[in-house]
Formats: structure tokens, sequence, C-alpha cells
């Protein structure tokens, strides 16, 4: 479903990745996990079609995403790690602009709204504006305006930024139930806990190259850690690097 291949962005003084490449399979949950400057966010914004590689290709569901970025984009639920908001727009009103950017269907639109909103506990926000809300709830929202569209993959940056452990629950239990209706989840984050309790594989990338990956069983083998959690098992492999 998703596949990087050989994918490189050089900005001339910096090499931000160098020459990545992975595959992520439908119904999987992908973690992407690295120290701060190590690549994470420029994969994620080049993967969502924001910028442009300096080298490789990026195909979402057979669809090469700088090739034909108007179709790949229509299969993508993307959520960056800085969202923007239009906070004099309420709620739902935010949620009808993004389906109509969508071209959600009208007959539908008001309904998706209606129940994505519920399902992330803003229904009772729905008609307030959005500069009102918290930090999360604003976190939440974005998530929700990522899924009116029902994309088949979702690309998130840092999903659990600002929520609280409730609504930190919340949005693991629906990104695993978006996995078992076989929708592609690519998360980036620095929760390591998230990462090795929501994901069925993990990659590690430091300073733009991506050094291990696979089960947290597998990446043990790797690092020679026996059965340790995630954090031990990142440290020894940054370590090394």
């Amino acid at each position: 479903m998703i596949e990087l291949k050989e994918l490189t962005k050089d900005y001339g003084t910096t090499l931000a990745v160098d020459n990545l490449s992975l595959r992520v399979s439908a119904g999987e949950i992908y973690g992407f996990i690295g120290p701060n400057g190590a690549g994470k966010t420029t994969t994620i914004r080049m993967m969502g079609g924001i910028i442009e590689p300096t080298a490789g290709s990026i195909m979402i569901a057979g669809i090469n995403v700088h090739k034909n970025p108007v179709a790949a984009k229509k299969i993508i639920g993307f959520v960056p790690d800085r969202p923007f908001l239009y906070e004099k727009l309420t709620g739902m009103e935010f949620l009808k602009f993004i389906g109509d950017l969508y071209r959600v269907d009208l007959s539908s639109l008001y309904r998706k709204s209606e129940e994505l909103l519920k399902q992330f506990s803003l229904w009772d926000w729905a008609n307030e504006i959005i500069e009102a809300y918290s930090h999360g709830m604003k976190q939440r929202l974005i998530i929700a305006a990522a899924l009116l569209h029902d994309p088949k993959v979702m690309v998130i940056d840092e999903p659990m930024v600002g929520l609280d452990p409730e609504a930190v629950r919340m949005v693991r239990d629906i990104l695993k139930g978006l996995a078992a209706q076989n929708v592609t989840v690519f998360v980036s984050t620095h929760t390591l806990s998230l990462a090795e309790d929501l994901c069925d594989r993990i990659g590690v990338i430091h300073k733009g190259t991506l050094i291990a990956q696979g089960t947290v069983a597998e990446l043990n083998l790797a690092a020679k850690t026996g059965e340790a959690r995630l954090e031990e098992v990142f440290l020894t492999l940054v370590r090394e690097v």
C-alpha cells in the first residue's frame, strides 16, 4: 500500500533523508521513530505531497505521489505536526469546508461530520468557534477532518501531542479500528510507549537513514537487547550509529 524507494531529500547543507526505502502493507500500522532532526517530519511531508523529494519515489496504492499528487491525496488522510485551522469557523463549519475540498458527497457530508464529531467527543462543541477549543480538542478535530473522505492510507505526524490520557486511548483505539478495516496507518511519534502498544512494525530513522525496522521482538534482536522495552532498544540502536 505504501512504498518508499530510495527516497532522498537534500537541502544542500543538510541531507535530511538519505536513500530511504520501506514498504507498508494494507491494514498495517507502521511506527516511524527517531531522535529530533532525524528526518521523520521531512519524510512525512514528502509522503503528503507538501515537499518534493530530491530523488526516489513514493507510491501510495500504486499512485506516484509526485507524478499524480491529486489522485494520491484523494486517498490519503494527512495529519501534520503543526496543523493549520481556520479558527473563526466552528468545528462543524471546518469539517464541511474540508469535505468540500475533498468533494465529499453533500448527501453524506453532514452525517459523516456528525459521526466524527461524536466519535472524537466534540459534538457538544460542534457549533463553537475553533479558537475556543483547547489544544487537545483542536488536535482531535484535525484527525477527524483527515478521516472525512474515507482515506485508504493515514499519514500522521505526532498524533498524541497535547492529548490527555483519555483522548490518547480514544485516538489509539480509532487507529486500531481503521487498521482492522484494512486502512494503512503510517505514524511518526516520539511517544515510544504508544509505538510499542499500537504498531505492527516500527522503523527507526537516524541522521536521515533507516537503521532498523521490524516488530519490537525483531528490533530487540537487531539491538541485542533481549526482551527489553522499546525505549531501551531505541536508545541502543541510535547510540551504535
